[in-house]
């Protein structure tokens, strides 16, 4: 067998479980009065936000530093927003679709020129903002509707007044006590990866399947797990330089994805834990998902939009 054909059949792996629950369509039945503004009670005011004119690698250092998944674009003058660069912009450009023409077309897969392009060059322009004035329900309603993890808040100028964000909504809705386990709404088809995969062929398949995160399992036993901030890291720490030899992007994304991955910092839950407790554990430990684990097998994933969505429709 050619690497080629093992490198893909390595990234496209799929584990299916048998789902418990058909979630059905999303309903509204707000729990939370709305109120108008009140989203800015809970959002982040002091917002870090960028330039269209800083290098890639600067702002992928900022997003490193901050522990940000994403960074606001506004006009160094006016603030208005212009964009906002995301980690999944960054798994693209590192060889996940079609953001990686800039390093492998314009700079003949030169990675070290390509990182100092603008960021305008990769940031998504097309990007969903809410009004300072906006309620919660709009924050739930576009989270789960529109799958977007981070929304910024705009005045009536577009100016950048603000950003809110799952792990946001979730605080707000941790102490909802409901009764669902995490069995109830965990994903259980689950795309997996192998601890030997090519890094490169794990940003494809985080970029055409729109994951934030792959867990890496070996004979259906969980490695650890991937996310697209972990590789986002290996920029923005530096590592992928002292790696490279001749600049080529190839050297770097052609590791293996165990690379990585740290399976000292893996927390896990159990499909009868109650989804609140899943939720505090989530924000205690500052993560986006927990790989569910039964009799040491990997049996599904809950994720913050998961907790939201579920926590949302009490």
């Amino acid at each position: 067998m050619h690497q080629h054909d093992m490198n893909k059949k390595q990234g496209d792996k799929l584990l299916k479980m048998p789902g418990k629950l058909d979630r059905g369509p999303v309903e509204f039945k707000s729990h939370i009065v709305g109120q108008e503004g009140e989203i800015m009670a809970i959002a982040t005011r002091d917002v870090i936000a960028v330039p269209p004119s800083m290098s890639i690698l600067d702002a992928v250092e900022t997003m490193t530093g901050c522990g940000f998944r994403r960074l606001p674009i506004v006009d160094a003058g006016s603030k208005k927003v212009r964009g906002i660069i995301t980690s999944g912009d960054i798994i693209n450009f590192l060889g996940g679709g079609d953001k990686f023409n800039l390093v492998q077309v314009k700079h003949g897969g030169n990675l070290l020129a390509a990182v100092n392009e603008n960021v305008r060059s990769i940031m998504t322009q097309a990007l969903i903002t809410l009004p300072d004035s906006s309620g919660f329900q709009d924050v739930i309603d576009i989270i789960i509707n529109r799958m977007t993890g981070g929304i910024p808040i705009v005045n009536a100028d577009d100016v950048l007044m603000g950003i809110i964000t799952e792990r946001d909504v979730m605080k707000v809705l941790a102490n909802e006590k409901v009764s669902l386990t995490v069995e109830d709404i965990m994903s259980t088809s689950l795309r997996v990866t192998e601890p030997q995969c090519p890094i490169g062929t794990v940003t494809r398949d985080m970029t055409r399947h729109h994951f934030r995160r792959l867990p890496v399992v070996t004979d259906d036993v969980l490695f650890g797990i991937i996310t697209t901030t972990d590789i986002m890291k290996y920029i923005g720490s530096g590592r992928v330089f002292r790696q490279l030899v001749t600049g080529d992007v190839s050297e770097v994304m052609g590791l293996p994805v165990r690379n990585l991955v740290s399976s000292g910092n893996l927390f896990t839950t159990t499909p009868e834990k109650n989804i609140n407790e899943a939720a505090r554990q989530m924000l205690e430990r500052n993560i986006g998902a927990l790989p569910v684990i039964e009799n040491a097998r990997l049996i599904g994933l809950v994720t913050e939009f998961d907790l939201v969505k579920a926590l949302s429709e009490v």
